[in-house]
């Protein structure tokens, strides 16, 4: 009888698992990617499970010289696939692209201008002592900076080209690979690769090319010695100098954009607020009443803000008139030199005001569309 029992058990057992095992819903994957030019931020790229019939956020953001294009791959789930925001249900399993298109691009050093042209050539004016504005034979150029006395592109084959000042080796990116955009100090250069990953070249004395670790970033920027870095959660990260607290950035949440100047650091938070952290002497950190803000630009001794409107301001140092972008409109993006500052309109024309004794303002000739 204990037999029978024990064999009724084990019977009971089995088919409790077997039911326990069918009861469990099926389930399918979701394979993200982005093409360069910008980072899926909700849920992130890579791979993904979810039950049958779930509904996932997707959340597309671009490099700030790029716009979102559209979702390609398996999209028939997809709600809206010319919609950087967007959702899409889990019926199957999918693999999907955020795709991102280069815009015009403008990129201020320290007494050069360079902009970049939507048929991936570049132009630049100002001084030009080590060779910094000689991008006149580059082609298929996605996106560009502009260090102290030297310039950088991103081709769209993922490789680099660099120009003038190469004292530290800050223009030895031409063995880099897989990069979709790149940010210039004074003496580095640091590059985030496709797949999250960053590297740096130059020189590393205060820690600014220390970035080997650092993952999930959708964005970077390089000040005068440090370097900061965005990641796809909205947190920042920051090293190199930090003599006046511009790395301090540990504590800062819902960024969606960052930009370093040469001793300080600007976030731009999702409600449209900015945060900085650094130096204040001329007060390039007094941001905190700022709203509706979609990009900010730092440079040496300021801090350039462009508005949701089109419209653009600027505090800290003006003794070059730097900050006298208050009449400006229509702008799409700003960009902060040294003692000077840049805006592109929707139309590609570009304004500068600011120190011209080397006339890196002289662009009103430019159209970069």
């Amino acid at each position: 009888m204990k037999r029978v029992s024990f064999f009724l058990i084990i019977v009971a057992f089995i088919a409790v698992m077997v039911g326990c095992e069918q009861s469990t819903p099926p389930s399918h994957t979701l394979i993200i990617t982005s093409a360069p030019g910008g980072m899926v931020t909700t849920p992130g790229q890579g791979n993904f499970t979810y039950p049958v019939g779930s509904v996932v956020d997707l959340i597309a953001i671009p490099n700030p010289s790029y716009q979102f294009n559209n979702w390609t791959g398996d999209i028939g789930a997809i709600e809206n696939v010319g919609a950087a925001t967007t959702r899409i249900t889990m019926y199957n399993d999918y693999s999907i692209i955020a795709n991102f298109e280069a815009q015009y691009e403008i990129a201020a050093g320290d007494r050069h201008t360079v902009g970049l042209m939507t048929d991936g050539t570049a132009v630049a004016v100002g001084w030009s002592g080590f060779g910094q504005c000689n991008v006149g034979g580059w082609t298929d150029i996605l996106q560009i900076a502009a260090g102290a006395w030297h310039t950088v592109g991103v081709k769209a084959d993922g490789t680099m080209v660099a120009v003038g000042w190469n004292i530290s080796g800050q223009c030895g990116v031409s063995s880099w690979e897989d990069i979709i955009e790149v940010a210039a100090g004074d003496e580095h250069t640091v590059g985030l690769k496709v797949n999250g990953t960053t590297v740096a070249a130059g020189n590393g004395t205060h820690g600014e090319c220390d970035v080997s670790g650092w993952t999930n970033m959708i964005q970077i920027a390089a000040g005068g010695l440090h370097t900061v870095g965005l990641k796809s959660n909205g947190t920042v990260v920051a090293v190199g100098a930090n003599e006046f607290g511009q790395c301090n950035v540990g504590n800062w949440t819902d960024i969606i954009q960052v930009a370093a100047g040469s001793q300080h650091t600007v976030g731009v938070k999702a409600d449209g607020t900015v945060v900085a952290v650094g130096i204040n002497d001329c007060g390039q950190c007094d941001v905190d009443d700022w709203g509706n803000i979609v990009q900010v630009a730092a440079g040496g001794y300021h801090t350039v803000a462009l508005k949701v409107d089109g419209t653009v301001g600027a505090v800290g140092a003006d003794d070059y008139s730097q900050c006298d972008v208050g009449s400006w409109t229509d702008i799409v993006q700003v960009a902060a030199g040294k003692l000077h500052t840049a805006g592109i309109k929707s139309d590609g024309t570009v304004d500068a005001v600011g120190w011209n004794s080397y006339w890196q303002c002289n662009v009103g000739g430019w159209d970069l569309d």
